[in-house]
């Protein structure tokens, strides 16, 4: 089994997690999550560079000097390239639909398998934010300093909510820290159903709260 540090609102450690060793998978497919991200970068590019060629830039088509007689290259344009304002050469144009599909059983092995790595590696905890009263940045700060995660790229992945959820205590106590948090820098939040391998990539911790360990449970075993 696999276990994970559960600390509260103050950063007192609580007890432990134990997650399934099934669903921390330690094989890691390297090519897999690589074509992953790389997909994930390219859908990202917009694809609308564009510069114009000698035929559309506005210049005159008069030539600069006479051909003959001032003992200077011959020259039939201020459009040509070599000219300030010509046009551009083999320059960027606006391509057709780049996107690049991603398997979706391939980027929920992905997901799974950088989850699972940073659960091994222990950088994977729990907090328990039910004790928060109030959005405070020194509550945040104070936290992160007491579980040994200050100035690290942190990701926190809390619960789905739907607009029905908005009375919902979880609600309440998870959008409290969730703007406790907001402040500090290097820290980004997300729902833990939506957790893409990019995210989890740029992030040195996790950072689970109590009420979305559920998600990122079925996160995990949707790719067995």
């Amino acid at each position: 089994m696999a276990k994970l540090k559960k600390y509260d609102i103050s950063g007192k450690e609580l007890d432990t997690v134990e997650i399934e060793e099934s669903l921390v998978d330690s094989s890691v497919n390297k090519q897999l999550v690589k074509d992953y991200i790389v997909a994930i970068r390219e859908n990202a590019r917009q694809w609308s560079a564009n510069t114009k060629g000698r035929t559309e830039v506005s210049r005159t088509g008069k030539k600069p000097h006479p051909q003959k007689g001032t003992g200077r290259a011959r020259q039939g344009s201020l459009a040509a390239p070599q000219f300030k304002g010509g046009g551009i050469v083999f320059g960027p144009k606006p391509k057709f639909d780049q996107h690049v599909r991603i398997n979706k059983k391939e980027r929920q092995k992905a997901v799974k398998a950088l989850l699972s790595e940073r659960i091994q590696s222990d950088k994977v905890v729990v907090v328990d934010v039910n004790g928060i009263q109030a959005p405070q940045t020194k509550t945040a700060a104070s936290l992160l300093k007491s579980i040994g995660l200050s100035g690290q790229k942190i990701l926190v992945l809390g619960q789905s909510f739907t607009g029905s959820d908005r009375e919902n205590n979880n609600f309440k106590q998870c959008e409290l820290f969730v703007k406790s948090m907001r402040n500090l820098p290097r820290v980004s939040f997300m729902p833990a159903s939506s957790v893409s391998g990019y995210d989890l990539i740029h992030s040195q911790n996790i950072i689970v709260l109590d009420s979305a360990l559920d998600e990122v449970i079925t996160v995990m075993a949707r790719a067995k």
